[in-house]
């Protein structure tokens, strides 16, 4: 039985915020199911952890929901954030200049672990 949600957001693209809404829906549903979820920022995807970046990106024609009230409503379910260190460090995003429900940096062997594990649904996107 799947105990753990990891989710790769790896070719999401924050030019397209089309492509935003709905990795945070669904880590704000399997949160909401009492699963583990874990969102892993990759690449691009990072400059979210940014604040006020996500702020400005609506998923949706009518804005009236932005990309981070996607992601607030997700983390305050139960789902952790976690950034690519490498990525982090190509953005120039720390602890002094991410959002509040950024849980940290994590690396490439933290995501393999969760996703390899017998346990664990792993979504990318």
């Amino acid at each position: 039985m799947t105990e753990r949600v990891v989710i790769m957001l790896l070719n999401a693209n924050p030019d397209h915020p089309s492509t935003l809404g709905a990795p945070f829906f669904q880590a704000c549903v399997a949160a909401a199911m009492d699963l583990d979820v874990q969102v892993h920022f990759a690449t691009r995807t990072v400059q979210l952890l940014r604040k006020g970046y996500a702020a400005e990106l609506f998923p949706g024609k009518d804005r009236s929901k932005s990309v981070y009230d996607f992601m607030r409503e997700a983390h305050a379910a139960g789902a952790r954030f976690y950034g690519c260190s490498q990525a982090l460090q190509e953005f120039c995003i720390d602890g002094a200049n991410a959002i509040p429900e950024f849980d940290g940096a994590r690396g490439g062997a933290a995501f393999l672990g969760a996703a390899l594990d017998d346990e664990t649904l792993t979504l990318t996107y």
